[in-house]
């Protein structure tokens, strides 16, 4: 007998959201209808692909606001931000709908008298899209989008803790039209999750979450052959030179930490300050970070909410202890705080200084509010501490000089390099990671060849010339 999923929200403890998990018959009907349905969407052409995705996306939009409040009520993201989750779901989604007629066109190669040659984008069939609750909707459409629009039927299986989410896209898509079994989505426990890809039911996963949960996932498929990419986890540096716009690198970074609770992937877990504006930067640091308001998510003033879960912020609560005991020094008081909510979801922000790669904080990610800031001498020093890590999704500099962050950010290991920004996915470039926080990407027209796979035509037209 299937099991119940229950969506506790991490505003107040309670239970948001019951659903009822799929069970095994639920599963293999879901598995043949995406199978079945899949070779017509495919030959309905780009184009009408196109025209029925786009109007599914409007119909997303129209219900935005309540989307939006949805999101903090799940996963507990203030709602001053969640509406900017709703933007960012639009922004990726129109992308890889307008670069799709291209990116999916034929290849040509050199003319050669008597034969017709080129390689044609061909769909994989079935791809099995498992997202997280941290950016529900953000993380997902990377991969739910673009592999309809390539042709393929698409099964998602969505966090417990956003079980609407999942929800959403199939009202969405109903609303546009989209053939039955073209999108699915299933409620499932982790065990049939991997018992899917493990059996080979579907020809690419699409998995973003945990490093150990992406270890499991990789496993599950090797017997299969079934194709996995993975976006994991990240421990994302900032550098700080000594010419940089120090307001400018000083109001982002606080942002690049605090936002969402600094539950996000690329979000920034260390920075490294060059020493001669080390004081002024951490003073500037410190002084923003307090100014932060946590409490109730629904209240529009908040601006730091409860992160996921208790669970969750035991762990950062954990690392910040340690690195104190360690010698480690607390830029912002959180002492009352602390008192008036022990063990609570909510987590108060942090910064550290006095930190060394020997502690957890500086090594481990902790997918909270809390950042170390480490005084470095040299941009050489600075790269050695950023490479210093297992893995390598975004890294930034903060500098007013161009030739100097091209030539770091060629040394530095990663998958994305930015110049005084940080925490954004821009859809026309790759999303990708490097080490321990995945493999293949998403996005851009790069995105395309992930979700697709060449197929040759080698065609001999004149015989006996």
């Amino acid at each position: 007998m299937a099991g119940i999923l229950q969506c506790v929200s991490p505003i107040d403890g309670s239970i948001f959201v019951e659903r009822p998990l799929a069970d095994a018959q639920t599963v293999a009907q879901a598995l043949e209808d995406a199978r079945t349905a899949q070779a017509a969407w495919a030959a309905i052409g780009v184009m009408e692909r196109q025209a029925l995705l786009s109007a599914a996306v409007d119909a997303f939009l129209a219900d935005g606001d309540a989307i939006a409040e949805e999101v903090t009520r799940q996963m507990g993201r203030p709602i001053s931000q969640s509406p900017g989750e709703i933007r960012g779901f639009e922004e990726r989604a129109r992308h890889m709908l307008d670069i799709a007629p291209a990116a999916l066109a034929d290849v040509a190669v050199a003319p050669q008298p008597g034969f017709t040659r080129f390689i044609r984008r061909a769909p994989l069939g079935v791809v099995f899209v498992v997202a997280p609750w941290n950016y529900p909707y953000l993380t997902s459409v990377n991969a739910v989008i673009p592999a309809l629009m390539a042709g393929n039927t698409v099964i998602l299986k969505h966090s417990s803790q956003t079980p609407l989410c999942a929800e959403r896209y199939q009202r969405a898509f109903d609303a546009a039209g989209l053939p039955p079994g073209v999108f699915q989505f299933l409620h499932l426990d982790h065990d049939i999750t991997l018992d899917i890809v493990h059996k080979g039911a579907v020809d690419l996963v699409a998995f973003t979450g945990s490093v150990p949960a992406g270890r499991a996932m990789n496993a599950a498929a090797a017997e299969s052959f079934t194709g996995v990419g993975l976006e994991l986890g990240g421990k994302d540096p900032a550098y700080v030179r000594a010419d940089a716009a120090l307001d400018h690198a000083v109001e982002n970074l606080v942002d690049g930490v605090c936002f969402n609770s600094g539950q996000s992937c690329c979000g920034i877990e260390r920075i490294y300050v060059h020493a001669g504006v080390y004081d002024r930067f951490v003073e500037g640091f410190a002084a923003l970070a307090a100014g932060y308001r946590l409490g109730n998510p629904l209240d529009p003033e908040t601006t730091l909410g409860p992160m996921v879960r208790p669970a969750a912020a035991d762990l950062v609560r954990g690392q910040v202890a340690e690195a104190v005991e360690a010698g480690a020094r607390a830029l912002v008081d959180s002492a009352a705080f602390l008192a008036e909510h022990p063990g609570s979801a909510y987590c108060a922000r942090q910064a550290l200084v006095a930190v060394d790669h020997s502690m957890r904080l500086m090594r481990e990610e902790n997918f909270g509010p809390v950042v170390g800031i480490m005084k470095v001498g040299s941009d050489d020093e600075a790269i050695a501490l950023m490479n210093d890590s297992r893995f390598g999704l975004t890294a930034s500099v903060w500098t007013a000089d161009e030739a100097a962050a091209l030539a770091i950010g060629e040394r530095v290991q990663t998958g994305t390099w930015f110049m005084n920004r940080c925490d954004y996915l821009d859809p026309a470039l790759a999303w990708t990671g490097v080490k321990e926080s995945g493999r293949g990407c998403t996005l851009s027209v790069l995105g395309y060849e992930q979700l697709t796979r060449p197929k040759s035509f080698h065609l001999r037209t004149a015989i006996g010339a």
